[in-house]
């Protein structure tokens, strides 16, 4: 099980405010901030931040409670400046009620908000 993880950005104040916006309808908020890095999360800090050059683009699929949670994250995401990469709808290839939304951040890695109940 993963307990957290870090993606290298190249603008740590435009990536805090492109996941600030995009992770809150998820629930997920800023909760730590320092010079190693910005933390995401719920309750402590999960998906980090640090400063750096990307050099490979990351997949990273964060756990919605809901599908209307799935279409606010696209929404927000949207809003905050990503890139489509997939709009919120079913991914019967994965299982039949796999409902995902798939946006590319501000150095193109592919963020995913995934719903896995009926509803």
């Amino acid at each position: 099980m993963i307990d957290h993880m870090g993606i290298l950005v190249s603008d740590r104040e435009r990536s805090k405010a492109f996941y600030t916006a995009a992770f809150a309808p998820l629930g997920y908020k800023l909760v730590m901030d320092g010079p190693y890095g910005s933390g995401f999360g719920v309750n402590k800090p999960d998906f980090w931040l640090a400063d750096g050059a990307p050099k490979d683009h990351l997949h990273v699929a964060v756990q919605a409670a809901n599908r209307a949670a799935v279409d606010a994250f696209y929404e927000a995401a949207m809003a905050a400046g990503a890139k489509d990469n997939g709009p919120p709808g079913i991914r019967e290839h994965y299982h039949p009620n796999y409902y995902g939304a798939f946006v590319l951040d501000p150095d193109g890695h592919n963020i995913e908000a995934v719903c896995h109940t009926p509803e």
